[in-house]
């Protein structure tokens, strides 16, 4: 192996008895992962209320991009392995990583579109696209260099330092989810603030761009300390190795299909005539393995849905904690959280009380549990999801349109709808209206002193002298204001992000301010009336009507799901990563590594296919089909557990190794016996 020593000072600079190169490999991990998970804690909120998908496609497109970022890693591998090296992958790709991050902050700002200044981008096309190459660059470069971070940052130790090295992937383990924890915090908080140039909405450009931001910190970072790595060039990757000698092994396999040809004992002894017996063994191990991995993608399939489904449910949930407001996105805080608290427990706590029990809780029994434990969290978030649907107001269906009345007047108001329908319309209020239509059609109906708005799916408005002010996010309100002057009055809003908004209502120099409290999820009307005169008390001359009611169903009933699907992750991925790394040869660790990370992105491409094909009507029948499936292959998991074998990959490697140094003494042996004879007859000749 040919390695690039770093210089003379970086060799003699140690802290605490750890190489200097460490601390900039750490650093840089936190950055990297603060800019990943903080990005990614906003990004579904994001796809609903920015780019204005639906909740189906808001799905598809956040687990797209999950899995996208779980399969770069396999190209970053054989990159650095094969090409690169882990330094250069690391730095070229965080370029592009860092690329991908300035793009999402672009694509974020409504005001680059926003030529009528009111706050709606009117090229939306501009704003996905931008999004969509981001995400790709950002997959491509969080997914590439996921493999060489952490495998370089153990390159710096020698062999004397293995307690060091311990400790080194402990703390870089902490980085992992410290970062976590805080992007998680901080950009949803980012995320709620209001910003723009011409109108203020929800800032996502500062939810993306301090993620951002940390990203290039991260690279800088990671620059600085170059002069003080230990670079190893490219060797060449054992999983090409791998996929030639299982593709030998099935042509070889093919070629001599005839029942002429001997059976083998496995269908990998087909590769004998090319490679060697050790590597064959090695990959039978690996498979072995391998055939374990296919019921896992279920596990990830819940696990994920975290960052998508669930924050979107919690859209629907007050977040009220008294003194403590959270966000939505926010809730996915309780994760790395109960990770940090469960690790330690379940080591130290559970883990040994089960064994003192007389319990042989295998890895694999460890990791069925945490697969019933993540179907047990849907269970919940399905209870959840009902108790949400309770409190809900009914929304039209793709067939209806919703039309809403608005009588401004102080008297009682008749209206004759289309189908014959008679409304009595009470003073000062608003009436919806549901009904089946095939057309978009605006209705103009004028009675007395009655101005009204319908309201249809593609939200298309109709009124005189009306001026309708909509915000949308966790919270919703309306604004009508019913001007009978011949000016013009002009409607202020802001403090939104919390729960108390005013307004202030402008014409020429005179104001009138207006402070409301609302809920989570709260829908209303304010109308005007036309007594309204600007003076200390104008706010009389001003009523609300509540169209929807305020979230009833508290975040905190997140918790056990949250709870629960951690405990799954705990149980089911730590073990399944020790259980992989216990199981793998020493030289195809990276190789389980690979396949155990391609369960991940298998996982989200089948929350993609049902959030596409299933279109399940009921949000909470598509928790249970989801817990029904886990099931189900938890277990098919179990059946297969029980019939597997453990194994010790070093003591099948020792023992093929000394056959073949066995076989090499045989060879020698018969050499020399081989040239002892033929001196015999030499000298025989020789007499003769």
């Amino acid at each position: 192996m040919h390695v690039i020593a770093p210089s003379a000072f970086a060799q003699d600079v140690a802290v605490c008895g750890y190489p200097l190169s460490i601390f900039f490999i750490v650093v840089n991990e936190f950055c990297e992962r603060f800019s990943y998970y903080g990005m990614r804690a906003v990004l579904v909120l994001y796809f609903k209320y920015f780019l204005r998908w639906d909740d189906d496609m808001s799905t598809s497109i956040y687990h797209t991009f999950v899995a996208l970022c779980y399969l770069t890693p396999i190209l970053g591998a054989i990159v650095a392995d094969s090409w690169l090296g882990k330094f250069k992958t690391i730095i070229y790709l965080s370029i592009v990583y860092t690329l991908g991050q300035v793009a999402m902050a672009v694509s974020a700002i409504h005001d680059i579109t926003d030529t009528d200044k009111d706050g709606t981008p009117d090229d939306m096309t501009f704003h996905v696209v931008m999004s969509m190459v981001g995400l790709f660059l950002i997959a491509l470069g969080t997914g590439g260099i996921k493999p060489c971070v952490a495998a370089f940052g153990g390159d710096q130790f020698s062999d004397s330092q293995e307690k060091q090295r311990r400790t080194f992937f402990s703390v870089f383990y902490l980085c992992i989810n410290g970062g976590s924890l805080l992007s998680t915090i901080i950009t949803p908080i980012l995320r709620a603030q209001e910003c723009g140039i011409h109108t203020k909405q929800s800032c996502y450009p500062l939810a993306f761009g301090v993620p951002a931001a940390l990203m290039v910190v991260a690279l800088v970072v990671f620059i600085v300390g170059s002069g003080m790595y230990y670079k190893a060039e490219p060797q060449g990757n054992i999983m090409m190795d791998v996929c030639r000698c299982i593709g030998f092994a099935i042509k070889n396999r093919y070629r001599h299909r005839s029942g002429r040809y001997p059976k083998r004992q496995h269908w990998m002894d087909w590769a004998e005539e090319k490679y060697d017996k050790l590597l064959i063994a090695q990959i039978k191990m690996v498979l072995k393995v391998l055939f374990l991995y296919i019921p896992l993608p279920m596990f990830w399939t819940l696990f994920d849905q975290k960052g998508s489904r669930w924050t979107l449910q919690a859209t629907t949930m007050d977040g009220n904690f008294g003194a403590l407001v959270i966000q939505p996105d926010q809730m996915q805080t309780v994760n790395p959280i109960l990770i940090l608290t469960l690790v330690p427990i379940m080591d130290s706590v559970i883990y040994p009380l089960i064994k003192k029990c007389g319990l042989n809780f295998t890895p694999l029994k460890r990791m069925t549990v945490g697969m019933f434990l993540a179907a047990l969290a849907f269970v919940c978030a399905a209870l959840v999801q009902v108790e949400i649907d309770k409190s809900l107001p009914t929304f039209p269906s793709a067939s209806q349109s919703q039309l809403k009345l608005l009588n401004m007047g102080a008297e009682p108001l008749k209206v004759k709808l289309p189908d014959n329908v008679q409304l009595e319309l009470p003073p000062n209020q608003v009436c919806q209206y549901l009904f089946k239509t095939t057309m978009y059609n605006i209705y103009s109906y004028r009675c007395r002193i009655t101005v009204f708005i319908l309201i249809l799916t593609k939200r298309m408005y109709a009124g005189k002298n009306v001026l309708k002010l909509e915000c949308k996010y966790s919270k919703g309100l309306q604004a009508i204001v019913n001007s009978h002057r011949n000016n013009d009055a002009n409607v202020q809003m802001y403090d939104f992000a919390t729960f108390s908004t005013t307004f202030t209502i402008r014409s020429g120099s005179e104001s009138c301010d207006y402070r409301r409290e609302f809920g989570f999820g709260s829908s209303y009307t304010f109308l005007i009336h036309s007594t309204f005169k600007f003076g200390p008390s104008c706010h009389e001359s001003i009523s609300a009507v509540e169209d929807i009611k305020p979230n009833s169903v508290h975040m905190a009933l997140q918790i056990p799901q949250y709870f629960f699907i951690t405990a799954g992750e705990v149980m089911f991925s730590v073990t399944g990563l020790e259980f992989s790394y216990s199981q793998a040869p020493s030289n195809m660790k990276a190789v389980l590594q690979a396949g155990w990370l391609l369960t991940v992105a298998i996982g989200n491409f089948i929350v993609l296919i049902v959030a596409e094909l299933a279109k399940i009507p009921e949000q909470w029948a598509e928790y249970v089909l989801f817990a029904s499936l886990l099931i189900a292959v938890c277990f098919f998991f179990s059946i297969m557990a029980y019939f597997y074998t453990y194994m010790d990959p070093a003591e099948i490697e020792a023992q093929f190794k000394k056959n073949v140094d066995d076989d090499k003494d045989d060879r020698a042996l018969k050499q020399k016996m081989n040239f002892a004879k033929d001196s015999v007859e030499i000298t025989n000749k020789k007499y003769i």
